[in-house]
């Protein structure tokens, strides 16, 4: 085959000025049939930048098998591994009544629900279930339980939707009382079944006002069944009830419903980076409140309100004893004896004495 070069005067290419040049790759550039603008490009960094950093380095685990747990990714946090609760309470932080059977943690029907006790908010959560086989009763009555996000606001059903009529918005796999599950991918009773699901919770101002909804995608069995979808509040029974403010890190809860639904392998990929956060018992928090040398300590929705140089500070617990502000660095440490420490920036600050 004989390829012929073809010379092109160069007096023939125009000159353009930058800003016009910019216009015309912004008009040229497509991917998909879609422009690529200047402002779809990270700002940061060029096109291939030798110094952007390079994503870390984690190892992706190994999946389960029916007979076999699988292992967490490397930069997981494991919220069950089969051997212990430590890291799930009661929805009081009283602890969990939910019992180890067989490597699996069981809803004991009657207990109420259990939760985590640390905070998550935009995150990757790998779940897996098994429902009670022989299966027992119909419809919402079959192997009934829950993935709750927020602290019991928003659910992800489960239930034994396997040969199981019940209404759409209810079935495994939906986003309760508003998406079905674009299709049923339920396992038979008794054999395990995963959600691996994206999690991103809703955003609020200061004054409580929603500036971002929340969304979720989620797998079933490895099949896509909720594409991103957008939450028009919280998932009750009887209602579809608004938003309300709440901290966008909260526990992730498992719903007791009466049936002795099981749960293993379960761990939770934090997307949004932060320190972690718990959430303690109100038990906790009231023995922390009072008047000290210093400042003045209260208690709002699960945290603590610190009164220190004037001003009002929302403290979020990082442990039992250790606390922080998002919006200033003051942070707060309790001892045994009933003194704080409340230090500012580089200021370590000293202790101080309950009055």
């Amino acid at each position: 085959m004989k390829f012929t070069v073809m010379k092109m005067k160069t007096s023939r290419i125009p000159t353009l000025a930058p800003a016009r040049l910019g216009a015309c790759l912004a008009a040229t550039l497509t991917l998909a049939g879609t422009a690529l603008l200047a402002e779809d490009c990270p700002p940061h960094w060029l096109g291939h930048d030798r110094t952007r950093p390079l994503p870390p380095v984690v190892d992706p685990g190994q999946p389960s098998r029916e007979d076999q747990v699988g292992k967490a990714p490397s930069d997981a946090v494991v919220l069950f591994d089969g051997t212990d609760v430590s890291k799930w309470v009661a929805m009081d932080g009283k602890p969990t009544k939910w019992r180890i059977h067989d490597g699996a943690l069981e809803c004991v029907p009657g207990s109420g629900y259990a939760r985590t006790l640390q905070c998550f908010g935009e995150c990757q959560l790998h779940v897996e279930f098994a429902t009670p086989n022989p299966p027992h009763g119909s419809s919402q009555g079959r192997g009934n339980s829950g993935v709750f996000f927020g602290m019991g606001r928003y659910e992800i059903q489960v239930l034994d939707s396997y040969n199981n009529k019940t209404y759409a918005d209810g079935s495994c796999g939906s986003v309760y009382n508003q998406y079905p599950p674009l299709v049923n991918a339920s396992r038979p009773p008794g054999q395990w079944q995963t959600y691996d699901i994206l999690w991103t919770p809703p955003k609020f101002d200061a004054d409580g006002k929603l500036l971002s909804a929340a969304h979720v995608t989620v797998l079933h069995n490895g099949v896509l069944i909720q594409n991103n979808v957008k939450l028009i509040g919280q998932t009750d029974w009887l209602v579809r009830a608004p938003y309300h403010a709440h901290p966008e890190k909260l526990p992730i809860a498992l719903q007791d419903h009466g049936n002795p639904v099981r749960y293993r392998n379960l761990w939770v990929r934090e997307l949004d980076g932060g320190k972690p956060e718990f959430y303690l018992p109100d038990s906790v928090l009231d023995s922390y409140c009072g008047n000290y040398d210093n400042c003045q300590v209260s208690r709002r929705d699960g945290n603590l309100l610190v009164h220190f140089g004037g001003q009002e500070f929302v403290m979020f617990a990082q442990s039992p004893t250790h606390f922080f502000s998002k919006v200033v660095d003051v942070q707060a440490e309790f001892d045994p004896q009933g003194a704080i420490r409340v230090s500012v920036g580089e200021d370590g600050g000293g202790w101080a004495k309950k009055k």
